[in-house]
């Protein structure tokens, strides 16, 4: 299938994004210029969070880019701080007045859990995203029908309208593979993952199709770890590895749960599951055995 009609297809009849502003990434970038000029200062959370009326948690948090930062509270920052320049100044308030703005996925807030919507704010903006699975296809490679089915394994009780919100969201995610500057995917799959039957045998083929499809992306790449490669590195289970082009946000890894989710981004937890990566995609099969494979099965299904 020709990429352009691939990007047609992935985005027909679903909520488009808008262009990746990024609010996720800005708020990060705004917490640590605040955290470098506190820092340079010699100003501690304490008197931070005093000269705007806050507590030296609000500070961190603001720091850290877990919260919005309110202009007056940022500019009564830099005058703390000793920023004088008006430029500067400026450039610093714009980017808070950015950061706050909501990104597309604020009309899904009500199926949305907090510890994703970092997420999703993060992957807005990564330049590569390496991701390892074992149970289900990853959510940017998965059609609707399949998507659908995994979602009803959470949600078994739910109306039928939330489960196609929540569809939605999902597909929705994916038109970032087909922006420009779309962010690079390497994908290494366990086998589990393409013969465990999910919606049916049609709805398992749909997907098979699409996988061999969306690697004709130029920025998409699947690697499948066989059943007779025997124990790999990726012992611990399914992971992310979210890498980033701007300096002052640093690769994370995200681990989720069933109600939560883990961000890593300490260096050396960082290195460790890049390591772990890396083993993987030695000990995966080409990406033309994977492709191969892939065809297999889908003949077998």
């Amino acid at each position: 299938m020709n990429p352009t009609r691939l990007s047609e297809t992935m985005s027909a009849g679903n909520p488009v994004p808008q262009p990746r502003t990024g609010s996720t990434a800005l708020r990060i970038l705004l917490g640590a210029q605040l955290r470098r000029l506190r820092e340079a200062r010699g100003i501690s959370r304490e008197e931070a969070g005093a000269a705007i009326r806050a507590t030296h948690s609000k500070i961190s948090r603001l720091e850290l880019g877990r919260n919005s930062a309110k202009e007056r509270d940022v500019a009564d920052l830099l005058t703390l701080y000793g920023v004088r320049d008006e430029l500067e100044r400026e450039a610093i308030l714009e980017l808070a007045r950015r950061a706050r703005t909501q990104g597309w996925w604020h009309r899904y807030s009500d199926i949305l859990p907090s510890w994703f919507e970092t997420y999703i704010g993060l992957e807005e903006v990564a330049s590569a995203i390496r991701t390892y699975e074992v149970q289900f296809i990853p959510g940017l490679l998965q059609v609707p029908d399949y998507a659908r089915a995994v979602i009803l394994l959470r949600h078994t009780g739910a109306p039928p309208e939330e489960i196609e919100h929540r569809v939605g969201l999902r597909i929705a995610r994916q038109r970032l593979l087909t922006e420009p500057n779309a962010p690079k995917l390497w994908t290494v799959l366990d086998e589990a993952a393409l013969r465990r039957p999910l919606g049916g045998r049609e709805v398992m083929r749909e997907q098979l199709r699409h996988l061999i499809e969306i690697t004709e992306l130029p920025n998409v790449t699947v690697q499948i770890v066989p059943f007779d490669a025997g124990g790999h590195a990726a012992a611990g289970g399914p992971f992310t590895i979210l890498q980033f082009p701007e300096p002052d946000l640093a690769n994370v890894v995200y681990i989720e749960q069933i109600n939560s989710a883990l961000y890593l981004d300490k260096p050396r937890d960082v290195d460790d599951y890049m390591e772990i990566m890396d083993r993987l995609c030695i000990e995966a099969g080409s990406v033309a055995a994977g492709r191969r494979l892939l065809e297999e099965i889908l003949a077998a299904t």
